[in-house]
């Protein structure tokens, strides 16, 4: 079977990256911008550290701020005649997942007015025009929406979060600087930079795991268990490292898919406004234990990657057991819960279940499964 990898055509890496935004929207002949960024990005002058740079340049643009943090059909609703209006010619996504998700959707339906009703795109759309260029600048070490070809929408009419998976929502390019990502506070460096983790593992033992795939998602997870609980600190070479291992992360998942841990996180976050990334640092264990029977003998790799002192001499059941603690460790050290309590509601788990069950990302999962079995496991967390 061939194995098809998708990639920024340019990305971007290190202080002082986002010096390039104004000369490759220039040099391609772009007049206006529209700047996708969320409002705590404004208030807190973190979208200036881009914009500040348009001004100087004298490049127009229009900003678009109405982004929730798990955007809505409506905020994409909006963006899209936001974009209209503005007569802009190109997009700056500014921000974490939902900013980049947001801008996603916005650039693809523009492109591809017949997909202008948002639930149409749910799951792989066949969508024939890639999306407005789309120049892509995280300030979140986590999602890697900047490298990938999916982006994820919460329909509040049925509460629920949908993926959408395309390869014409790809931004062109990547701006992966470190510097606009100093100052998330440490709850969301935690939470984002855990998120990357799960997608670096998941990735790791999916279904649809490769040779290239793995090499990325090994890279990711030595990366972010070496830098994490720096970047939680806030230290350079944390935030340096975790942008990087999330951005490699990103580069894998993407091409190969994810598991039940997304799966049951996305239905967290739609129904209980759950940050994403607290939702997969508290299942993934939880779902490591589940999949042990099917991937535990990947999980020695996992291990090795995340430096757990000797793992070469365990046999599988041992380092499997060893790399779940070491994944445990790393998220209690960064001051995530250890479970669900105070979050998760008996009278919601079949809800959820059936959600999850029916998630683009469950089919990725190395262990077959069913709606009664992720209950089971969503009542383990309780």
């Amino acid at each position: 079977m061939a194995n098809r990898i998708v990639l920024n055509t340019i990305s971007y890496h290190g202080s002082g990256a986002i010096e390039n935004i104004v000369p490759e929207l220039t040099a391609r002949g772009y007049k206006k911008a529209f700047v996708c960024s969320d409002p705590d990005l404004i208030k807190f002058g973190v979208t200036k550290k881009v914009t500040d740079l348009l001004d100087k340049a004298g490049f127009a643009y229009d900003i678009y701020s109405d982004i929730k943090p798990n955007p809505t059909i409506e905020n994409v609703q909006s963006g899209v005649a936001a974009f209209k209006k503005s007569g802009a010619d190109s997009i700056i996504a500014i921000g974490g997942g939902s900013s980049m998700d947001t801008a996603k959707a916005i650039g693809v339906i523009i492109n591809n007015p017949e997909f202008e009703d948002v639930r149409s795109l749910e799951g792989v759309a066949p969508t024939k025009k890639h999306a407005v260029f789309t120049i892509a600048v995280p300030t979140t070490a986590g999602t890697a929406a900047e490298v990938t070809i999916n982006y994820v929408i919460t329909d509040v009419e049925k509460k629920r979060k949908f993926v959408c998976v395309d390869t014409n929502d790809i931004p062109e390019i990547a701006v992966v600087d470190p510097d606009m990502m100093s100052s998330m506070p440490k709850g969301l460096t935690a939470a984002t930079g855990m998120d990357a983790l799960t997608h670096a593992i998941e990735g790791y033992i999916t279904k649809g795991y490769c040779a290239i795939s793995d090499m990325f998602h090994l890279e990711a997870i030595r990366l972010i268990a070496a830098n994490l609980r720096g970047a939680v600190q806030n230290t350079p070479e944390g935030r340096e490292g975790m942008a990087l291992g999330q951005y490699i992360a990103g580069m894998g998942f993407s091409n190969v898919g994810l598991g039940i841990v997304h799966s049951m996180a996305h239905g967290l976050s739609a129904l209980y406004d759950t940050p994403h990334g607290v939702a997969c640092a508290i299942i993934l264990p939880f779902g490591l234990e589940y999949n042990a029977p099917v991937a535990g003998k990947r999980y020695r790799a996992i291990g090795k990657a995340m430096c757990v002192p000797g793992i070469d001499m365990m046999d599988d059941d041992e380092a499997a057991k060893a790399t779940i603690a070491a994944v445990k460790q790393l998220s209690k050290d960064v001051g995530i819960p250890a479970d669900l309590k105070g979050i998760l509601k008996e009278e919601d788990v079949q809800f959820l279940s059936e959600s999850a069950f029916a998630d683009a990302c469950r089919p990725g999962n190395p262990r077959d499964t069913s709606v009664e079995e992720i209950a089971a496991l969503y009542r383990s967390m309780m």
